[in-house]
């Protein structure tokens, strides 16, 4: 019982100090060795199972689905670098100006579209403060409204495949469901795909789009100051035209994407390949390829994927250490004692990580927590698919939660000093609640999830 109690003292431990700012994979493995060393010195630990971390290591390495993640920011960097963003948010600007609230509605349809582009949050965010946001401005638009809109939809990129953080989730997602069916007795489980979960994830990330729309009319209803229409009186002759250069380039690049990914042409890793090739294509299209462009898009990635892959490392010592503490064990006992069941063990999970994106990022969260509660929920039959998008919407509300949120972080770097910070956390709120409502409309409805992968597969 002491190595268990030791257990979620270390989650705490590596909790309060990744609060006070240390690197997030030295300070995961740090405090997993440190525990180990203590859990020895009590004798609920045998350090003979830290000889299993070369292996495991080694286990990432040679892990295909893993190439996908540097390529797909390779495309999304490449993509932001060549204004594609800028080109859309003009046109749809311009498509939807005339109308109450078109401008923010053309925000969150960029948005939409970047993230089934890039799907990286930061450059979105900041793309999209930088163009829209002074737009938004001009136009008379509501601080408060204009900056959760830009948030909101820069956070998309999360749910909308083809996302880093369904990559990551879809892999640890199978070796969960493959240990949870192995202690319930079958040894040849049918496989949990990052395919699933793109195609699973699909329709709720469509769903948050429209929640998003409905709000920013019924604000603009509500208060039509809010959001007043642009100042020009009609749309200028040929703008349909520009729309279909603006469209039509990202689109074939999405489509082909996606497309080859959930039609079974390629694997994710195959079809971020040919996003990334896709994307220098655009780019040298729209004039922007250089060398320089093609030296900071190497250098993006490179420092992206390295923080991914070494936190995914120093996660590998803490996951390893709260096992061997036996943690597992009595997270699995407090989950099935709850009363309730598996409403309740499944609730207290997703609060748990609600309150956590307050303060640390999602990969922290997708690497600590979701390996221990991931196998243990997977036991009350709960589907995988459904599971992990569950998860994934709710990680992206760890972009939108003061006082750490990311998304606020980004805007409130390159907003205009007369946007007040408290403006933004103000702008947040109803977004925040919409996470929620587009949370709660999944779980009561677990075919959003499921049905569009069951058509495609099975």
């Amino acid at each position: 019982m002491s190595g268990e109690i030791l257990s979620l003292v270390m989650f705490a431990v590596a909790c309060g100090v990744l609060l006070l700012g240390f690197p997030v994979a030295f300070s995961l493995a740090g405090t997993g060795l440190a525990f180990a060393l203590i859990g020895n010195s009590m004798g609920v630990f045998d350090m003979p199972l830290l000889g299993s971390l070369p292996s495991r290591y080694f286990g990432v390495m040679t892990n295909e689905l893993y190439v996908a993640i540097p390529l797909f920011v390779f495309m999304g960097v490449m993509l932001e670098r060549a204004r594609i963003a800028e080109k859309l948010l003009t046109t749809m600007g311009l498509l939807f100006g005339t109308m109450r609230a078109g401008l923010g509605i053309s925000v969150v349809l960029v948005g939409m579209l970047l993230a089934a582009s890039t799907g990286i949050v930061g450059a979105t965010v900041v793309t999209m403060g930088l163009l829209s946001l002074p737009a938004m401005q001009k136009a008379g638009y509501s601080p408060r409204l204009s900056t959760g809109v830009i948030c909101a939809s820069g956070t998309l990129g999360q749910i909308i495949p083809p996302s880093i953080v369904l990559v990551l989730l879809g892999d640890i997602l199978q070796g969960a469901y493959a240990e949870a069916q192995r202690s319930l007795g079958n040894w040849a489980p049918e496989p949990v795909s990052v395919i699933d979960l793109f195609a699973g994830a699909f329709i709720p990330g469509m769903l948050l789009v429209g929640l998003y729309i409905c709000w920013i009319i019924i604000q603009a209803f509500i208060d039509p100051k809010s959001a007043p229409p642009l100042v020009t009186d009609k749309r200028p002759e040929g703008l349909w035209g520009e729309v279909l250069r603006a469209l039509i380039p990202p689109g074939l690049l999405i489509v082909a994407v996606l497309g080859s990914i959930l039609t079974g042409i390629a694997t994710p890793t195959e079809s971020a390949a040919f996003g990334g090739v896709g994307a220098v294509i655009l780019a040298a299209f729209y004039k922007r390829l250089s060398w320089d462009v093609l030296r900071h898009v190497t250098r993006q990635t490179v420092q992206i994927s390295a923080m991914v892959f070494v936190i995914l490392l120093g996660a590998s010592v803490f996951s390893l250490v709260f096992r061997g503490l036996g943690g597992d064990h009595l997270v699995e006992e407090l989950l099935h004692n709850l009363p309730g069941g598996v409403f309740s063990a499944m609730l207290v999970v997703m609060l748990l990580m609600f309150v956590m994106g307050f303060f640390l990022d999602f990969i922290e969260i997708v690497f600590v927590v979701v390996p221990i509660v991931g196998p243990i929920l997977l036991k009350m039959d709960i589907d995988p698919v459904w599971l992990g998008v569950m998860i994934a919407i709710n990680l992206q509300t760890s972009f939108l939660t003061p006082p750490f949120g990311f998304a606020l972080f980004y805007l409130r770097g390159v907003a205009p000093a007369a946007i007040k910070t408290w403006d933004i956390y103000r702008g947040i709120v109803p977004f925040v609640l919409i996470q929620v409502l587009g949370l709660g409309l999944v779980a009561a409805f677990p075919a959003l999830a499921t049905w569009l992968p069951d058509v495609l597969f099975k």
